[in-house]
């Protein structure tokens, strides 16, 4: 089954219906997390995938050596904070603690990387074989 090379527009659409479910899931499974509405819950996966793309990368650079100390397990802390940071900024979302925060960034990233595997379509190597040079060059 071959599948038709997706937008960049849908798949940023994509991208953040996946955002909201995990955002959904998040108040539906953790104590402390809440969002009141539809119009909240868009403002929420727009601002969340604005910092996840500014300000994690800066973030992660600068907090590299944590990142490594504790084998990767500080990427969760940075998540939680965005998570954190966007329950202050935005009217209709809270987010009781730190720890709900954790909670609510560990579900989104688990939502994200299942319904990602789902909606991820082939990269170009797979939808067509190429034709194998030969092997007369020795690579050392």
């Amino acid at each position: 089954m071959t599948s038709l090379p997706m937008s960049s527009f849908l798949q940023l659409l994509l991208r953040w219906a996946v955002l909201a479910i995990g955002v959904v899931l998040a108040t539906k499974l953790v104590p402390g997390i809440r969002c009141d509405d539809g119009a909240t819950l868009l403002v929420v996966v727009i601002l969340l995938s604005f910092f996840n793309a500014i300000l994690k990368p800066l973030l992660v650079l600068f907090t590299l050596p944590f990142i490594l100390l504790t084998l990767g397990l500080g990427i969760i802390v940075i998540n939680a904070f965005l998570f954190l940071l966007v329950g202050r900024l935005v009217e209709g979302f809270y987010v009781a603690s730190f720890w709900s925060a954790v909670g609510g960034a560990i579900i989104v990233s688990v939502t994200n990387m299942l319904l990602s595997g789902f909606t991820r379509s082939k990269p170009r190597s797979e939808e067509a074989p190429r034709k194998k040079k030969p092997d007369d060059v020795i690579d050392i």
